[in-house]
């Protein structure tokens, strides 16, 4: 095919595709060549420059230039970057952001592990759906009794998000927290609990907060009271994910919070398929870098702020 006449058939093609709106199948039967012929003219013709395909976004472009700076840098599945507003506004919008993504990840017979806070408080608030997910699974992967802020626990959000998506759930009835290694060590021996920390580890996906530093932590005062300075003077703790303690690496301090604390494993987080982080805020900028070092979440949902830091 002389080389005008190629280009006068790659623009016709062109033409009757993206103007026309005519399938490839449609133009192969006009044109009288193969469909797949069709197909190797459009990408030919966006090679040479004849088709220009713009994405017009209506959200601010510097959101998308930042999320894909920050999936490039830590290597992430993706990112989504929502507006930096005030703190509560915050968590709602970033609940809002989590549970659409959730919605668009789901599917059929899995099983779906969260972790609590009030940040996936918002999430489970946000979650609706009209599709019912009759096969799937949705289990705690922390301890949920507890007397503090019972809205926010595990098993709270667990069954909130089981009766919003019409699926199955499963309570964990022990604490976050326990007097000794001792004491979780007999309880998570306990073949009613070991089962639901077991249907844990096998999730497909986890949703889960990150928390900033021990000093800014409401829970560290709640369950260790005028015994948290061990904590809070830990220059190796940089904040927590699932109540495990972690440091800059992303790996879990050693010390009695750790060990007393009943939680799905970090090792065992790392080995579910999809983990989404939603955390904001810039006290929480070292933790969700240690988060991110560590492996241990594969999306992040945070705000353009704390998405500046990380970059920054």
């Amino acid at each position: 095919m002389a080389l005008q006449e190629n280009r006068r058939i790659l623009i016709k093609v062109a033409q009757m595709y993206y103007e026309e709106g005519a399938t490839q199948s449609e133009i192969a039967e006009k044109i009288g060549v193969s469909r797949s012929l069709i197909s190797k003219y459009l990408t030919t013709a966006r090679e040479l420059g004849i088709v220009e395909i713009t994405i017009h976004d209506e959200h601010d472009p510097q959101y998308r230039r930042l999320e894909r700076k920050i999936e490039r840098l830590y290597g992430l599945r993706e990112v989504v970057c929502i507006d930096s507003v005030g703190l509560e506004s915050s968590k709602k919008q970033l609940g809002e952001a989590a549970a659409h993504y959730l919605l668009r990840m789901i599917k059929d017979g899995q099983i779906i592990g969260i972790s609590s806070g009030t940040t996936l408080h918002e999430m489970a608030k946000a979650l609706n759906s009209p599709q019912p997910f009759p096969s799937v699974t949705i289990v705690p992967l922390v301890g949920g009794v507890g007397n503090e802020r019972v809205d926010i626990h595990a098993n709270y959000l667990v069954a909130k998000m089981g009766d919003s998506l019409q699926a199955n759930y499963k309570l964990l009835h022990v604490p976050v927290m326990v007097d000794s290694k001792e004491a979780k060590d007999v309880l998570i021996r306990q073949p009613s609990i070991r089962k639901i920390l077991e249907l844990a580890e096998e999730s497909s996906i986890a949703v889960v907060g990150i928390g900033g530093s021990p000093e800014h932590s409401t829970m560290v005062k709640s369950y260790l009271g005028s015994n948290h300075q061990e904590i809070t003077q830990d220059g190796g703790i940089v904040g927590d994910i699932c109540y495990n303690f972690i440091n800059k690496f992303g790996k879990s301090v050693p010390n009695s919070w750790n060990e007393r604390v009943i939680a799905i494993e970090l090792e065992a987080l790392k080995k579910i398929p999809l983990v989404i982080g939603v955390a904001s805020g810039l006290e929480k900028v070292n933790a969700i870098k240690a988060a991110l070092e560590g492996n241990l979440i594969h999306v992040l949902v945070t705000d353009e702020a704390t998405g500046q830091a990380l970059v920054g």
